[in-house]
């Protein structure tokens, strides 16, 4: 492996991660609805766990309340039943074949915990990208141990692989504020 390609793999396992702590912000509920918030919740579907996105359709009302469509008509009771259970704290109500979720205000004690759950994914989002770095600079650093790469190129690299590194804690920071911001706004 070359220092270049050791560069290039750090920055896209570094995207990965950044991209993977998106990932975990769409899971964490502010005040308005968002369809994403039922990925985690599973439904028994003829004997299978589904995602509820496998089994309706899921979409919003209005900024406070989403909307479940059901597939089949029987799926109803089931999915209402599944987001009741689950850990979001949400309370469906039937209408028909529509379930609707709306998503209740949240307290001031409530929204700590969120920005403090939110502090606590940025910051394991930065230990991974830091990890990172370390494998990197540690690859480079065998690099110049075999002789297939000179200490110039070495202080290079780390220089370069320490900047990709800042641009994406960086980044973290900036999700982690608009997160926090959102939480706080509603």
């Amino acid at each position: 492996m070359s220092v270049a390609e050791i560069k290039n793999t750090a920055e896209a396992k570094m995207d990965q991660s950044i991209e993977a702590f998106k990932h975990n912000l769409t899971k964490i509920r502010t005040g308005r609805a968002n369809p994403a918030i039922l990925d985690t919740v599973h439904v028994d579907y003829y004997g299978a766990l589904v995602p509820i996105s496998q089994v309706a359709n899921v979409s919003l009302l209005d900024s406070r309340t989403v909307s479940v469509q059901p597939w089949e008509k029987g799926m109803g009771a089931k999915i209402e039943k599944a987001i009741r259970d689950s850990d979001l704290g949400l309370n469906p109500s039937s209408m028909g074949d529509l379930i609707r979720v709306p998503m209740p205000p949240m307290s001031e004690e409530r929204r700590k915990e969120l920005t403090k759950l939110v502090r606590n994914e940025g910051e394991s989002a930065k230990i991974a990208v830091r990890n990172l770095r370390r494998d990197a600079n540690e690859g480079v650093k065998k690099l110049v141990k075999d002789k297939l790469a000179s200490e110039d190129d070495q202080k290079r690299c780390e220089s370069d692989i320490q900047k990709v590194t800042d641009r994406h804690i960086a980044a973290i920071d900036q999700l982690v504020a608009a997160k926090e911001h959102d939480i706080m706004a509603v």
